[in-house]
């Protein structure tokens, strides 16, 4: 029925015509028109499977149907109330739930009117007084119907375009915050590559003024291209695929990196977190873009830390290298939650780091630490 509502008034306007068509011979018997009898009904039953779709135009037929009852039939005595009368309350309840008050206010009009002036054709009768009451509760009811159905109606319409605006705004945040992400994973591959080639450069050209006179210089300049172009070629496969949006504007800074993880810590706890460091190995040499991406991980771990974990919270900072692959985790004490951090921060953070994790080729996985407070953990390769 809500899938083909057509289909349901069809079958309402059906009922309606059967019950009409039962008393036809009473009616014709009485000294009515057959014919104006059954423009009446085409007329008030006719328009109904239109009612969701036509709601003014319709209910107007309707009404029309009514008025045409009233001057063709309406005076004589004995009539019974026919059935399709109630397609004028079915039209009352339709337009204040598919339209607005003041049209419907309109049609209340025309009906008492019409009420009003059957009353007067009917004041022989006893029963009338009786029936006017009832058609006016039965009006009465179909506008506190419409006004029900209505109001339902418009709070499923916002629920639902507020369920696709958030929809929206929630894909829209994630494409901007990873498009923000891999913009500036894009400027720091720029750096990589920038450095490389101006090193290659300069010992190619030095190379080719010594390469007669100084041999061995020259060779040390080839043998360092060489170097410098597989370190290069080596960033270049690992990030390979970060697309940079043509909107992002370029900038051109300096980039930190893992060395820079021991300034994080001390500027964490002038602000007040007091923060332990354990270095397992050397990470001086690291390459650029996996010293880089420890850099912002652990600054952006420790700065959750401080928005969100709460006073007295103490954090762990450990980086462990080995010949294959470098591991970070950064632990904290503290109360915040992750539905705390991703609440009033987005979750960005969370996407960015598991972004630059992903294009080294690394793991990365953050979450509530088993004994309280959170934990951040990342694995980056180090094999070529």
């Amino acid at each position: 029925m809500k899938a083909h509502p057509a289909f349901g008034d069809s079958l309402i306007a059906g009922v309606l015509l059967l019950f009409d068509m039962g008393i036809a011979v009473t009616v014709v018997d009485q000294g009515v028109s057959f014919s104006a009898y059954i423009a009446v009904t085409l007329l008030m039953l006719g328009p109904m499977p239109f009612r969701r779709y036509h709601p003014l135009g319709t209910s107007y037929l309707i009404l029309a149907g009514g008025f045409l009852q009233l001057f063709s039939h309406g005076g004589i005595n004995g009539i019974p109330v026919r059935m399709s009368d109630f397609a004028l309350a079915i039209a009352l309840y339709t337009l204040v739930a598919y339209t607005n008050r003041k049209t419907a206010l309109i049609y209340v009009g025309w009906l008492v009117a019409g009420t009003l002036l059957w009353a007067i054709f009917q004041i022989g009768e006893l029963q009338a007084v009786f029936l006017v009451f009832l058609v006016f509760v039965i009006f009465g009811f179909s506008w506190a119907m419409g006004e029900f159905i209505g109001a339902r109606r418009a709070y499923q319409r916002e629920m639902e375009q507020r369920l696709v605006l958030l929809e929206t705004e929630r894909d829209q945040q994630a494409k901007i915050a990873v498009g923000e992400e891999r913009s500036r994973i894009a400027r720091e591959l720029h750096d990589i590559v920038a450095h490389a080639v101006s090193v290659m450069i300069v010992h190619a050209d030095g190379a080719a003024y010594t390469i007669r006179s100084q041999p061995e210089v020259a060779e040390n300049a080839v043998r360092t291209i060489a170097d410098t172009g597989r370190l290069a070629l080596t960033e270049m496969r690992r990030l390979l695929g970060v697309l940079r949006s043509e909107e992002a504007e370029t900038q051109w800074a300096p980039q930190p990196d893992a060395r820079g993880v021991v300034e994080l810590a001390e500027n964490t706890r002038a602000a007040g977190v007091p923060v332990r460091l354990e270095i397992n190995g050397d990470v001086d040499d690291l390459p650029v873009g996996v010293g880089l991406s420890v850099y912002r991980i652990v600054q952006e771990a420790l700065t959750n830390t401080i928005k969100h974990a709460g006073a007295g919270t103490t954090a762990l900072v450990r980086l462990a290298r080995s010949p294959e692959e470098l591991r970070l985790e950064v632990t904290d004490n503290g109360f915040g939650t992750p539905h705390d951090v991703v609440k009033v921060s987005g979750g960005n953070g969370l996407i960015g780091m598991r972004e630059r994790a992903a294009v080294l080729g690394g793991e990365f996985e953050a979450g509530p630490n088993p004994g309280g407070g959170w934990r951040v953990r990342a694995t980056f390769p180090l094999a070529a």
